[in-house]
């Protein structure tokens, strides 16, 4: 399960340019580093052995491979119709429509990484079961201190400060009328960090049964992740449902109010994405992932 507000940042951030895969300076470095990122964020939960950390690489080259030959393509599609966007009237349901073919590629992405997320869960001891419990829960006691204890004229602070730097980000410099576009989507936000930590803390509950690893645990597993996406609390979806048309609403109207030196700052930061996703997808299947190392440094 994600932070609060996660799904609404993410799906805000790609559907103006993938930004997560733009962190760095070149798309294409940090592409071609996830065979390093991934493992090192599993090692972050639990610390592999050599032989762990060789099967890991073996099941990361299949998966690296489908989302290379299989998602960039998507990705390049959805990120032409945001070009081909551009050039009309911008409206909240164009920006939901967007939204929702990255939900679906960040489900296929999900569904895919499941399976040798599982495929791993069996190579793992007992003691590295306890291991990776322990610091869920202890990531859940920070969130809960992260989240629970802000007031609610910080969460809008925050809320504004993120969205105003992810708007410079694919628009450069804001004018002031666009700084208070943000400044009220930032009040109009709704909290759902107190139901989501309930939510986690019951998942994590579940998932300490689950991976006791009886007979038939990992389709349990499967079944499980798929309850807990299509089951969420009525609260939490209310909540949900609010600042996501928020969102989409803030999106049009800074797409349809922003000057032309914006406007080209935005088609050059697309642009530079979609050649980094091409590039990408022309390596295919003739890339190969890098061997990980035994420790990240």
């Amino acid at each position: 399960m994600e932070k609060p507000l996660s799904r609404y940042s993410r799906s805000y951030l790609v559907a103006v340019g993938l930004l997560l895969l733009s962190a760095c300076s070149s798309t294409t470095f940090v592409y071609n580093q996830l065979d390093y990122l991934v493992p090192w964020y599993v090692d972050g939960y639990v610390d592999l052995n050599p032989q762990q950390e060789r099967h890991l690489d073996g099941l990361l080259a299949p998966f690296l491979a489908w989302h290379r030959s299989r998602e960039l393509p998507a990705y390049l599609q959805i990120l032409e119709t945001i070009e081909g966007n551009l050039d009309q009237p911008q409206t909240p349901e164009m920006v939901a429509a967007v939204f929702s073919d990255f939900e679906a590629a960040w489900l296929r992405l999900e569904a895919e990484s499941l399976d040798w997320l599982l495929d791993l869960g069996a190579q793992l001891s007992d003691a590295q079961i306890a291991q990776l419990m322990e610091e869920l829960w202890e990531r859940q006691a920070d969130f809960e201190e992260e989240y629970l204890e802000r007031t609610d004229e910080e969460f809008y602070q925050e809320s504004y400060e993120d969205a105003k730097d992810n708007a410079k980000e694919y628009l450069g410099p804001l004018s002031d009328a666009q700084r208070e576009q943000l400044f009220a989507f930032s009040r109009s936000l709704q909290r759902s960090d107190s139901a989501w930590l309930k939510a986690r803390a019951q998942w994590l509950t579940k998932l300490g049964v689950l991976l006791e690893r009886k007979p038939g645990w990992q389709q349990r597993v499967r079944e499980a992740v798929a309850a807990q996406r299509e089951n969420q609390s009525p609260e939490y979806q209310r909540v949900f449902d609010h600042n996501l048309q928020a969102i989409c609403v803030v999106i049009a109207q800074l797409l349809d109010g922003r000057s032309e030196q914006q406007d080209l700052h935005l088609r050059d930061r697309l642009s530079s994405l979609r050649e980094d996703l091409q590039s990408l997808v022309a390596e295919g299947e003739e890339a190969v992932p890098a061997p990980i190392p035994d420790s990240p440094g």
